[in-house]
C-alpha cells in the first residue's frame, strides 16, 4: 500500500518511529493529488506552500497528537491567510484574517493542512453540484455525484488526497458524502465542537466532524476538535472523554432500535439489505435488536426545509457587496448595487433557500411555517430522547440510495429526499455516524446510519467500530486512473 492509502493512525505510528518522514508523506499527499485531482476535483485551493512551511517547524518540535498528518478542510472553515470561498462567487476572493477554532485546534496537535475542499455553495446541496465552480466526481464512478455538502472533503479522502478531513453538517452533509464515497463520516452533538470560524448557513444546525477512512481515525480528530471554546455560546461547558477509549469490539448487552418509519419508506432495495445485513451482524455478535416507533420521522424534512431557510436568510443577509466579498459593478445606486451583487453572486439553490426562508419569515406566515415547524422540532426532539431512555442506539440506512449520476437529480425536491435518513438528527442535535456496510451491484457504496442520545459518541464509536472489524471492509479502495 502506498503512504497515502494509509490510515491516521498508521501513519502516526510510522512518523512516531521515523519509519518515514513529514516531507516524504507530503511528497506522497501531493503526488496523488497531481495524478487524480483533475478527474476528482475535490480541492479549491491546494496549500503546498503553506504545508511546506509546516513540515519545517514540526521538524524543530515533533510534537502533537497529529503531528505531520496531512488533512483536508472544507471550504467554509475559516483559515487565516487562506481563502475561504464556501465555494461561492460572491466569496471568491475571501481571506480570512483568522481561524475557525477547530482549524487552530488541529495546527496545535501538529496537523498540516493539505488545501480546502469543494462543497456545495454555502453547504446548500446533496451533491456538491452546487459549487459555484465545478463539480466534484466520486472516485468509484466518476461520472457519479460524491454527496453533499461536504463532497470535495469525502471524495479527497476516498480518493487517497488526504489522510482525513473535516466537514460541516447542517442535514446530513457529513454523513451523506460519507456514504457515497464509502469513507466515515462523524456528526457530533450539537454542542460538542466549537462552530467559531465556520460560516453560517443554520446556525441552530451547522456542526463541524470528521471525514476518515476508519472509525478508529475519526474518534482520534474528534479527540482533538472536540471540547468547550469561549468564542461559541452554544459550546458545551463538559469533561471531554478520550474517544479512542470507545474502540473495542464487544457490543453485547447493547440494546439497538430500528425505526419502523424509517425501514417502511420506498427506497433502494440493495440499501435496506445490506444496512439489515450489518444489523443481523451486530445481533450475531450480542446486541439486542428490536423494532421501535419514531412516528415524528415523516415531519422531519417538511420542518428541517423551513427552519434551515429561515436561518440562511438571516445569515446570508450580510453578502451585501459592501462590507466584504464581491460587488456588482453593474449598478447606477445603492439598491441596485445590492440586488446586482446577490443576483449575480449566489447560484441558484443559495437563492432558492434565501427565497424560501424570507418567506417564511415574513409577516402573515411566521406562526403558519416557522413557529409551527419549531414546534414539530420539539416533538423529533421528544421521540427521541424517549427511544434513548429505553435503548442505547438506533441505526438506519445514511441514505435512501447509493451515488446518483451527476445532472440525474434535476427537481430540487427529488435531490432534498436525499437526506431523509440524515435530517432528524440535525433537527434534534444528537451525534449519530456513517460506515461502510456492503456495496450495491454497480460497486458503489452503501452507507449504515448510527445515531445516540445527546453526548453519546462514545457508544456510536464502539458500536460503529465493532461492525467495521466485522464486516472487513473498510480497507477497500475506488480504483483510479492516474495522470502521468
Amino acid at each position: 500500500m502506498e503512504l497515502y492509502d494509509l490510515t491516521i493512525h498508521e501513519l502516526k505510528d510510522k512518523l512516531a518511529s521515523r519509519e518515514i518522514s513529514v516531507n516524504e508523506l507530503l511528497d506522497s499527499f501531493y503526488k496523488r493529488i497531481g495524478g487524480v485531482e483533475e478527474k476528482v476535483k475535490a480541492y479549491v485551493t491546494l496549500t503546498e506552500k503553506e504545508a511546506r512551511e509546516s513540515a519545517k517547524e514540526l521538524k524543530a518540535e515533533f510534537k502533537g497528537k497529529l503531528a505531520g498528518i496531512p488533512l483536508a478542510i472544507k471550504d467554509n472553515l475559516s483559515t487565516e491567510g487562506i481563502k475561504t470561498t464556501c465555494s461561492s462567487r460572491i466569496l471568491e476572493n475571501y481571506v480570512p484574517p483568522y481561524d475557525a477554532t477547530v482549524v487552530s485546534r488541529l495546527k496545535e496537535a501538529g496537523a498540516i493542512t493539505l488545501g480546502k475542499t469543494n462543497m456545495d455553495e454555502f453547504a446548500m446541496g446533496s451533491s456538491t453540484e452546487n459549487s459555484g465552480f465545478f463539480p466534484t466526481r466520486n472516485p468509484w464512478d466518476l461520472e457519479r455525484a460524491p454527496g453533499g455538502s461536504s463532497g470535495g472533503s469525502a471524495a479527497a479522502v476516498a480518493a487517497g488526497e488526504a489522510a482525513g478531513a473535516l466537514g460541516s453538517d447542517t442535514g446530513g452533509s457529513i454523513r451523506q458524502p460519507a456514504a457515497f464515497c464509502g469513507v466515515v463520516g462523524l456528526k457530533p452533538t450539537y454542542g460538542l465542537v466549537s462552530r467559531y470560524g465556520l460560516v453560517a448557513f443554520a446556525s441552530s444546525l451547522d456542526q463541524i466532524g470528521p471525514i476518515t477512512k476508519d472509525v478508529e481515525d475519526a474518534a482520534i480528530l474528534l479527540n482533538v476538535i472536540a471540547g468547550h471554546d469561549p468564542m461559541d455560546s452554544t459550546s458545551v461547558k463538559m469533561e471531554i472523554p478520550d474517544y479512542t477509549r470507545f474502540l473495542k469490539e464487544d457490543v453485547q448487552g447493547m440494546k439497538i432500535g430500528l425505526p419502523r418509519e424509517y425501514f417502511s419508506m420506498d427506497f433502494a432495495a440493495e440499501v435496506k439489505e445490506s444496512v439489515l445485513a450489518g444489523v443481523q451482524r451486530l445481533e450475531e455478535a450480542g446486541a439486542k435488536v428490536e423494532e421501535v416507533n419514531l412516528p415524528s420521522a415523516d415531519y422531519a424534512l417538511a420542518a428541517y426545509y423551513i427552519i434551515a431557510p429561515a436561518e440562511a436568510s438571516s445569515n446570508l443577509a450580510r453578502y451585501d457587496g459592501v462590507r466584504y466579498g464581491y460587488r456588482s459593478k453593474k449598478a447606477h445606486d445603492v439598491k441596485e448595487m445590492f440586488t446586482n451583487t446577490r443576483n449575480e453572486g449566489f447560484g441558484d439553490e443559495v437563492k432558492r433557500r434565501i427565497m424560501l426562508g424570507t418567506y417564511a419569515l415574513s409577516s402573515g406566515y411566521y406562526d403558519a411555517f416557522y413557529l409551527k415547524a419549531q414546534k414539530v422540532r420539539t416533538m423529533i426532539k421528544e421521540d427521541f430522547d424517549r427511544l434513548f431512555y429505553e435503548y442505547d442506539l438506533l441505526i438506519s440506512p445514511t441514505t435512501p440510495t447509493t451515488a446518483f449520476k451527476i445532472g440525474e437529480m434535476t427537481d430540487p425536491l427529488e435531490m432534498y429526499q436525499a437526506d431523509i435518513f440524515t435530517v432528524p438528527v440535525n433537527i434534534a442535535g444528537i451525534p449519530a455516524i456513517s460506515i461502510p456496510c456492503g456495496f450495491d451491484s454497480n460497486n458503489l457504496p452503501i452507507g449504515l446510519q448510527i445515531m445516540g442520545p445527546h453526548f453519546g459518541e462514545g457508544k456510536i464509536i464502539q458500536a460503529a467500530y465493532t461492525l467495521e472489524q466485522i464486516l472487513e471492509i473498510k480497507d477497500r479502495r475506488p480504483e483510479l486512473e492516474v495522470s502521468v
